[in-house]
C-alpha cells in the first residue's frame, strides 16, 4: 500500500511548516515518488532474501526462488521445499531458516498479516518475533507495505545522513538524536523518512560518506 503520492506531499508541507529546513531540502530535491510495496507474506520475505546484498544480487535470488516455488505468496511453498534447493535459489543457510521461520508463523496463524495492532509498537513488536526481522526491517513493512504514516527508522544510515545534512549537522546524528528531532515532526514522520531517501540519492556525496561509514 505504501504513502501516496499526494499523503507524502501533504506530509512533507506539514513538515515544512513545522522545521524550515525542509523547505529548502524540499526545494533542492523536489518531492520524492511513492515507495510501495504489496502488504502480506511475499514482501516480508523478500526483504529476508535481500538482507546484506546488493539490490542486483537480492533481485536475481528472488526471481529464482519465484521460479522454483511457482508462488512466491504461498507460505507453504517454502517448508515443502529443501534447505538443498533454497541454497540452489542463492538463499544462504541462514537466511532459509528465516524463511522457515516467517512460513511457519504465518502458516500457524501466529502471524496475521491482515489484522497487524494498529499501534506501531505493538505491530513492530510482532513482526520482530520472527527470526530475521529486526526493528529495521520491520519498520520498512510498515512503512512501505501499510502506508503507516508515522513511522521512523532512525536507525537507517541514509536517513540519519540527511536529517543531519538537512538540518546542518556538522556531523552524523546518531540514532538516538534522530529519534530525538524527529519528535517534532509526529505524525508525518513517515513521509519524512521516505524523503531522507529520496535526498541522499540526490546527492552522490551523501552516498560516498554512508559508503565510507560502513
Amino acid at each position: 500500500m505504501g504513502l501516496s503520492a499526494e499523503q507524502l506531499r501533504t506530509g512533507l508541507d506539514a513538515l515544512a511548516a513545522i522545521e524550515p529546513a525542509f523547505v529548502a531540502a524540499i526545494a533542492r530535491a523536489g518531492y520524492p515518488e511513492p515507495r510501495i510495496r504489496d502488504r502480506g507474506y511475499a514482501t516480508l520475505l523478500r526483504t529476508i532474501v535481500g538482507q546484506q546484498v546488493s539490490y542486483k544480487a537480492a533481485d536475481s535470488v528472488w526471481r529464482k526462488l519465484e521460479t522454483m516455488l511457482g508462488d512466491a505468496t504461498d507460505p507453504a511453498r517454502i517448508p515443502a521445499t529443501s534447505d538443498e534447493a533454497l541454497r540452489e535459489a542463492g538463499l544462504s543457510r541462514q537466511k532459509a531458516s528465516y524463511a522457515r521461520s516467517l512460513a511457519d508463523e504465518v502458516l500457524s496463524g501466529r502471524l496475521d498479516l491482515t489484522a497487524l495492532p494498529v499501534d506501531d509498537e505493538e505491530a513492530i513488536a510482532q513482526l520482530v518475533r520472527i527470526k530475521g526481522i529486526g526493528r529495521w526491517s520491520a519498520e520498512i513493512y510498515l512503512l512501505f507495505a501499510e502506508g503507516r504514516t508515522d513511522i521512523w527508522p532512525a536507525g537507517d544510515l541514509a536517513v540519519q545522513i540527511e536529517v543531519g545534512r538537512i538540518l546542518g549537522h556538522a556531523e552524523r546524528p546518531s540514532e538516538k538524536l534522530t529519534r530525538e528531532v524527529a519528535e517534532a515532526w509526529r505524525p508525518h514522520r513517515g513521509a519524512a523518512a521516505v524523503f531522507a531517501w529520496h535526498h541522499y540519492m540526490f546527492d552522490p556525496a551523501a552516498q560516498a560518506a554512508a559508503n565510507s561509514a560502513i
